[in-house]
């Protein structure tokens, strides 16, 4: 039975398939995200679709029979929009849209709307904007009309939902200021983080709402925007930290996500900075969140990919007050124990034996649960690190030699 969809929402259904590297279950965690990106866009999902194919039909991404199922559907519902969980090539986004008649998304087309709504200030409006210019170039051809048809809503702020008579010609000039005036802000920006000086950098990374923000407004006594949305913050917010006598900065940066759109990696280079050229990093996982183990490889694969990931790094396992697990009965014999099953303690050892005690911690944001402990790992790591670039700072370490000697 469908739920009643709230008339201040877009109705949307989601699509996704089934094929060999992608389970049905894989498949129903990917729809559950898109799903809360759905709701973080303004969109309320009627119903999903699926179905199970080799490898996506080159021209229309489903097969003939499930198109015409889901036009029938979005028909009869008087559904808005489509969103596919996978990025759809230019072709298949057009062919698509002729059958159904209704607004067709991607994946990647939802995100960069999300980061649209979300930015604030100019330099993250022209970070998005970029993005949305360098997705939309190679899908020039018949997007106007539909835009035309289909008056703003998810997936139409930006670019294309004023400048309908924008051609490849326009929109490739478009890019190009777009990337100087950014190249001219990460000067700028590039300068202030070299005005800092020598002190430590700490750079909160994770997925996008693990509770990085509150994290930052805990330890900072700052005020940090908090919301239960994804892409919550965009831009980068930098502080200035003391926990006993040692300061540092720390900045909170922009989450990451499974299947990032490669334009805003390039777009927000600026802001991955921080994570570069970060001394240490505090990957925040929310281990409340049943595919937190997916998460946390998903944010190395980026950090990797932007060559952030052999920096040292404290595992933040956040929302231990929200996390539950599956019990199994001790006289049930039949049923496999799993990770799905693992107590907090179970993790702890288990993570503790991946990454070494030193370097796991499990703590409750919200709650301020285990943050002495936190604080004082933190202080630990920041002490380390201030001690092979300060070395004769007898303020901060009267007990150093010593310690050397001994």
């Amino acid at each position: 039975m469908l739920e009643k969809v709230n008339a201040a929402f877009e109705k949307t259904v989601l699509v996704g398939i089934i094929t060999q590297n992608q389970s049905e279950e894989k498949l129903v965690e990917y729809l559950d995200e898109l799903e809360f990106l759905t709701f973080t866009a303004g969109g309320e999902v009627v119903k999903r679709f699926s179905q199970k194919l080799e490898r996506p039909n080159p021209k229309t991404f489903l097969g003939t029979g499930k198109m015409e199922e889901i036009h029938a559907f979005v028909k009869d519902k008087n559904i808005s929009t489509v969103i596919f969980d996978d990025e759809l090539s230019p072709s298949q986004q057009k062919n698509i849209s002729k059958i159904l008649d209704c607004k067709v998304l991607d994946r990647t087309n939802l995100i960069l709307d999300i980061f649209a709504q979300r930015a604030e200030t100019s330099y993250a409006r022209t970070q998005v904007e970029l993005a949305q210019c360098q997705y939309l170039l190679p899908r020039l051809s018949g997007m106007w009309t539909h835009l035309e048809r289909q008056k703003g809503g998810i997936g139409l702020r930006g670019p294309g939902e004023t400048e309908i008579e924008t051609d490849r010609r326009i929109v490739r000039d478009r890019i190009a200021l777009l990337k100087e005036k950014i190249k001219t802000i990460d000067k700028q920006m590039s300068v202030q983080r070299g005005n800092r000086g020598a002190m430590v950098r700490v750079a909160l990374v994770g997925y996008t709402n693990v509770g990085k923000s509150t994290l930052m407004n805990v330890i900072s006594k700052s005020d940090v925007f908090v919301e239960n949305k994804l892409f919550a913050t965009l831009d980068t917010t930098v502080r200035k930290v003391v926990v006993k006598n040692l300061p540092f900065l720390l900045s909170d940066t922009v989450g990451f996500i499974r299947k990032l759109p490669t334009q805003l990696i390039e777009s927000f280079k600026s802001t991955l900075d921080e994570v570069r050229e970060a001394d240490l990093l505090l990957h925040v996982v929310d281990i409340s969140h049943p595919d937190f183990e997916d998460h946390i490889q998903s944010v190395n694969q980026i950090l990797q990919d932007i060559k952030s990931n052999d920096k040292p790094t404290l595992m933040v396992f956040n929302k231990i007050d929200a996390y539950k697990h599956l019990t199994i009965d001790e006289d049930d014999l039949i049923t496999e124990k799993t990770t799905k099953h693992y107590s907090l303690e179970e993790w702890k050892t288990t993570w503790m034996n991946n990454v070494g005690a030193e370097n796991a911690l499990f703590i409750s944001a919200t709650n301020k649960d285990n943050f002495e402990e936190f604080r004082e790992k933190i202080y630990t790591s920041i002490r380390e690190i201030h001690v092979t670039r300060f070395p004769y700072n007898k303020f901060l370490y009267p007990d150093y030699k010593d310690a050397v000697e001994d």
